[in-house]
């Protein structure tokens, strides 16, 4: 099976990347309504399980996948611990801040209701939370993990995170 995946992503990073996102930001949601909310299948909300994978697999595989490469390529300074800390505050004060913009305003708008409004309501909490878990995910990613799988790396530990995501966006946090 790794094989498998190693060589689709050789062959076309971006869409694996993509696919891969996609399925996980869904299976986030699916958590996040069914282990943490206790739902049940009967009141699943499969739209928005749905937008959860849209913007996985449209968005953030493709914004990801090509994030990481130009901090590889373009990120590297003397010493490799200088890299590592640079990297690392660029995807937090870069990336991070972009990616949760487009994230609450693409969710709002395919739900019908006002990006500024969920901007001013959950911007705050979901980069606090995110500033609890993600720098030192990406610390170790980008100091152990060869560059082709980071974004798989990010989407299993995206999983729990994608839970919260979910949570916060819907406003059950």
């Amino acid at each position: 099976m790794f094989r498998w995946y190693q060589t689709k992503l050789a062959k076309q990073p971006i869409l694996t990347a993509s696919v891969t996102s996609a399925v996980l930001f869904g299976s986030g949601d699916v958590l996040a309504q069914q282990a943490v909310d206790r739902r049940g299948f009967d009141k699943h909300d499969m739209a928005r399980t749905g937008r959860m994978a849209l913007y996985g697999g449209a968005i953030f595989g493709p914004a990801a996948t090509t994030w990481y490469g130009i901090l590889q390529r373009h990120v590297v300074l003397k010493g490799t611990r200088s890299t590592l800390i640079a990297r690392v505050a660029a995807d937090q004060g870069v990336f991070t801040p972009i990616n949760l913009f487009c994230f609450l305003s693409s969710m709002a708008i395919m739900e019908g209701s006002s990006p500024i409004e969920k901007l001013r309501t959950s911007f705050v909490p979901s980069y606090k939370a995110n500033l609890m878990i993600w720098p030192a995910v990406q610390g170790v990613n980008f100091a152990i993990v060869p560059l082709e799988y980071r974004v798989l790396v990010v989407n299993l530990v995206s999983l729990g995170w994608n839970c919260i995501l979910s949570m916060i966006n819907s406003g059950e946090k």
